[in-house]
């Protein structure tokens, strides 16, 4: 076969999806944060990436490496030439990718709550209540922190104890993390953008991005609440949503004297590989980069509640 005519056959009946589940390690779809356009795929701690254009391309959003399914291999083999890549991909050709579609139910069909009308169900957040008590006594999250968090209508209080923590895009919810004594998750059916708490009126000339909610909040409250940042969470792992925010939220951030970001990301290795993310958004809109890390193994919750002190 003609070179060329192997490279076009490739790009045209290659898909990278089945490419990351069938090369090595394996990666897993995660069905509730993919759509139509973005597939979500997720191996090990930490490690995400994206199928685009009906899989013929992808990216990293804790990197900047994207491209096709050429550059694929080679990003999860960096030890390929081109020539090993070419030997791989003979292998994929036609091969179907093994996950099931997403389909969105229709209205009528199965629970019909979104995401926004189940957040508005709940109670706000307010003293005595099961979810105060438990940031205050579990988390140890100061009465100033929550109660500004309650006016800015940011969080509300869960079944079983639980707080809700809401990720909106102009006044919407669009996604609800769920944290508890003994539950960790997040509501079907949501997209990420991000969780926000804005201490002070004054203009924003300060971002912290940190991966939950109650870190950006722990936070916040180390620093007294400084009225010059704006606190942001990701949930962890970056998509679209999340992606688009944190550029625009820079993109701002450009035209104020002064302006910085920095990366309130976990100590451990995951983490770290976010704040590489961050700083590469930041230096894309021109805008100064720190990274704020906590102490060796630690996230700034274990800080907050005197965690290797």
């Amino acid at each position: 076969m003609n070179p060329d005519s192997e490279l076009d056959l490739f790009r045209a009946q290659v898909n990278c999806a089945a490419v990351l589940e069938n090369l090595g390690q394996p990666w897993r779809l995660d069905t509730r944060e993919s759509t139509r356009r973005a597939l979500k795929y997720r191996r090990g701690e930490g490690e995400v990436l994206i199928v685009t254009h009906e899989g013929r391309g992808w990216w990293d959003p804790l990197s900047s490496a994207k491209g096709d399914v050429f550059t694929l291999v080679q990003h999860l083999d960096p030890s390929l030439n081109f020539g090993h890549v070419r030997q791989v991909l003979r292998r994929f050709v036609g091969v179907t990718p093994r996950f099931t579609p997403t389909e969105r139910k229709r209205e009528g069909q199965g629970d019909t709550h979104s995401v926004a009308e189940r957040w508005a169900s709940r109670p706000r957040l307010r003293p005595g209540c099961a979810a105060w008590q438990y940031l205050a006594e579990k988390r140890a999250l100061p009465a100033a922190a929550l109660t500004l968090a309650a006016e800015q209508g940011i969080i509300r209080d869960g079944a079983y104890g639980s707080a809700w923590f809401a990720h909106g895009v102009q006044g919407e919810v669009t996604h609800v993390e769920i944290r508890g004594p003994n539950f960790k998750g997040s509501l079907k059916g949501g997209h990420k953008s991000l969780f926000r708490f804005r201490p002070g009126a004054t203009e924003v000339r300060r971002l912290v991005i940190a991966e939950a909610p109650i870190d950006a909040l722990s936070a916040a409250a180390i620093e007294q609440l400084r009225t010059d940042s704006l606190y942001v969470a990701t949930g962890g792992g970056m998509g679209p949503g999340t992606l688009t925010a944190l550029q625009r939220l820079c993109a701002e951030l450009a035209t104020r004297p002064g302006a910085i970001v920095e990366s309130a990301a976990d100590a451990n290795r995951a983490g770290d590989r976010y704040a590489v993310r961050h700083a590469e958004i930041a230096r894309e809109s021109l805008v100064p980069f720190r990274r704020l890390r906590p102490p060796e193994g630690l996230d700034w919750n274990n800080v907050q509640q005197g965690r290797g002190s």
